[in-house]
């Protein structure tokens, strides 16, 4: 396959869109892992799958964003053009209109306190669309919204490599108690990634989410992993407040935080030592949160 670079981008849209050709690409900052992100001109972007298995997500932005869009409170991409593979690139890519903010970080929000609670006016916006006809979770949104199950396996495996550092017993009695549950209401539209990387802050506040390739359709305690990866107390429990779940759906996104914690501990914490500890900050917070420490 070719090589994901300015050079290839510029191909594709001269190659395929001729109105396009003439305008500048170059790479977007922190442009993405399951696709490559390019700006075209200023209004717009190019996002290319990095691998085949983000391809169908190519498909389901197209497909839905469109009619997302009109029912939430911020802005979501807009689909303007879905290319062909050519030039060496052999999968379908997309470009999008460009949307201005900063990725989300505690530096650039002005009020964690508020930007939880629009995050959560968002989500609750989000999972009321009717979602009768939606992508059920599955492997093309790798498994957001569906069961924790299907992660039973690496979870517990992290675990036995990390035994040296982490109180076993109390983490995997976190765990099942995230696997003791199901949704047991009607499917509802999940983005799946709820990532301080897909929230643009503009002035200070939550201005649009973005990144929609692991939506689907099903549980949506999936979405609530952002409460410990940057929420502190205050703002995780205005989230908690606003959103209004059952126990069982909070213990479920508590599963969703600590199995993302875990693996990437277990993979990094050799090589990235400063990506591993990151995660174990994650895994204070999931414990205060479980224990109460947080009320």
């Amino acid at each position: 396959m070719a090589e994901i670079d300015t050079k290839l981008v510029e191909s594709l849209v001269a190659e395929q869109f001729l109105q396009w050709a003439d305008l500048p690409v170059r790479p977007v900052a922190n442009g993405g892992w399951d696709n490559r992100t390019f700006h075209l001109g200023d209004h717009m972007s190019v996002r290319l799958p990095s691998a085949e298995h983000y391809v169908a997500q190519v498909e389901k932005e197209h497909r839905w964003l469109p009619e997302l869009a009109s029912s939430l409170p911020l802005p979501i991409p807009a689909p303007l053009a879905k290319g062909r593979p050519g030039c060496g690139y052999p999968w379908p890519w997309s470009v999008y209109r460009w949307i201005e903010g900063e990725r989300a970080s505690r530096s650039a929000i002005a009020d964690l306190t508020a930007f939880a609670e629009d995050l959560a006016d968002f989500l609750i916006a989000l999972w009321k669309i009717d979602a009768s006809a939606g992508p059920a979770a599955g492997v093309h949104n790798f498994h957001r919204g569906g069961s924790l199950a299907v992660y039973d396996g690496g979870t517990r495996a992290a675990l036995a490599v990390l035994a040296d550092e982490v109180d076993v017993p109390l983490l995997t009695e976190i765990w099942e108690r995230a696997l003791a549950s199901r949704w047991r209401e009607k499917p509802v539209w999940v983005h799946g990634d709820i990532a301080e990387g897909n929230l643009l802050v503009r002035n200070g506040r939550l201005s649009a989410v973005i990144d929609f390739g692991s939506s689907g359709v099903g549980d949506p305690s999936s979405d609530l992993v952002i409460a410990w990866t940057l929420f502190d107390r205050p703002a995780r429990k205005a989230f908690r407040s606003r959103l209004n779940l059952d126990l069982q759906t909070w213990e479920r996104g508590r599963g969703w935080a600590l199995w993302k914690a875990l693996i990437t501990i277990a993979e990094h914490r050799e090589s990235d030592r400063q990506k591993a500890d990151v995660h174990r900050r994650w895994i204070d917070g999931i414990v205060a949160d479980h224990l109460g420490a947080d009320a």
